[in-house]
């Protein structure tokens, strides 16, 4: 008997490793010729294809995994070829590739390919290794899209806050002219309750002084309990939101802004309840952000519009905010919803009021156009889906 050298122990010892591992791992294996044909398929790879072993031996990878009459880098080189790559570059390659099965199955992968070389160094044979991925990236996704609701959320609690400076700098007016009259009527009966027992006519102008202190706290009232309700925190929650009552409140604490800078306000509201899903503060921050721009815009009065209604096409609540203002030039369009973009002077703006809109609409499944002319005024028009039959109350 011939002995054998010490290479064909070698590559004998080679071939059982290589054969053990692809054999013995839970790995999707497959070895692959360098015409792109399977050599060989361990139980998981068949399984994954869905094919039998008959089926898999001698087709080429390309077919049984994406279905195509040639390779990846020529029918779709979008996708990647980690079997091109490890042929030009002699080296391990990794890609992450979407396999649709004839069954409607979507598997994302995560394949390597390793090259198995000959003494003189040359690329004889490729080894495919898949990890199906699907789960993991699902959860990936989810996490993702769970910490940017957090982020969301936190910035428009930030947001709510500078909103709520500005509100109570406003507020402070509307709430200072009643109090100085509450104190020039009670001071008025004071002085007259001081010369001694009061007359009939005396007694009537108390009568009449206390009215009106009456309606002023009931206006001061109101005020506080606006800004109160407003800053109150609370856990986001999904719940019917009626449109036209969230415009409302916004009006009634931003109404005196308006004033202060003679901002006429027409408001056409639907007469209908315009009911859509979602989170009631932050549809009030939406509307309240493109209000606060609107008011902004026309430092020297202006008319400020506010309609709602059904879009007749897609039958989809509309709000409509426009205003009489600067206008938007045409060249910062594009970045209108950019965070921390803004052309306001330095700290008069935060840059993240429309952004915020654009995530909160987008949030609830809504679109946001826009319509702008330099020196004519802005039109911010947003679209939200009708809450369901079985959502409303």
């Amino acid at each position: 008997m011939r002995h054998r050298n010490k290479r064909e122990e070698k590559v004998d010892l080679e071939k059982g490793v290589i054969d053990f591992f692809i054999h013995e791992s839970d790995a999707r294996i497959a070895v692959l010729n360098l015409d792109f044909t399977i050599l060989e398929a361990n139980l998981p790879y068949l399984a994954a294809v869905g094919k039998p072993r008959a089926d898999v031996i001698g087709a080429h990878c390309y077919e049984l995994t994406h279905g195509l009459d040639a390779p990846c880098s020529i029918s779709q080189p979008e996708l990647g070829c980690p079997l091109q790559q490890t042929l030009r570059t002699g080296k391990s390659a990794h890609v992450i590739h979407e396999h649709l099965f004839p069954d409607g199955r979507a598997v994302y992968c995560n394949m390597v390919t390793y090259p198995l070389k000959n003494q003189a160094g040359e690329i004889t044979r490729i080894i495919e290794m898949w990890r199906d991925i699907t789960r993991e990236l699902s959860l990936r996704w989810e996490n993702r899209v769970k910490n940017l609701k957090a982020d969301l959320q936190k910035l428009i609690q930030e947001d709510r806050m500078i909103s709520l400076g500005k509100l109570v700098a406003s507020s402070v007016h509307e709430i200072n002219n009643p109090i100085q009259g509450l104190l020039t009527f009670s001071r008025l009966m004071e002085n007259t309750l001081a010369e001694g027992e009061p007359t009939k006519d005396s007694l009537r102008e108390f009568k009449d002084h206390l009215a009106l202190m009456s309606g002023e706290l009931e206006r001061i009232g109101k005020v506080v309990s606006g800004l109160l309700s407003f800053a109150r925190q609370s856990e986001p929650g999904w719940n019917p939101v009626d449109t036209n009552e969230v415009l409302g409140q916004v009006v009634h604490l931003t109404r005196h802004r308006m004033d202060i800078q003679n901002i006429r306000l027409e408001m056409r509201l639907a007469n209908a309840r315009l009911m859509i899903h979602g989170d009631l503060h932050q549809v009030q921050q939406s509307f309240l952000n493109l209000v606060f721009n609107a008011i902004e815009a026309m430092p020297n009065g202006g008319l400020l519009c506010i309609s709602s209604g059904l879009d007749p096409t897609s039958k989809r609540v509309r709000v409509e905010i426009r205003d009489t203002g600067c206008g938007i030039p045409e060249e910062h369009m594009g970045h209108i919803y950019d965070p921390f973009f803004t052309t306001k002077e330095a700290g008069k703006g935060t840059g993240l009021g429309l952004s915020i809109v654009h995530g909160i609409v987008k949030a609830h499944d809504g679109d946001i156009q826009v319509e702008s002319r330099l020196g004519e005024g802005t039109a911010f028009v947003l679209f939200f889906p009708q809450a369901q039959e079985g959502e409303l109350p």
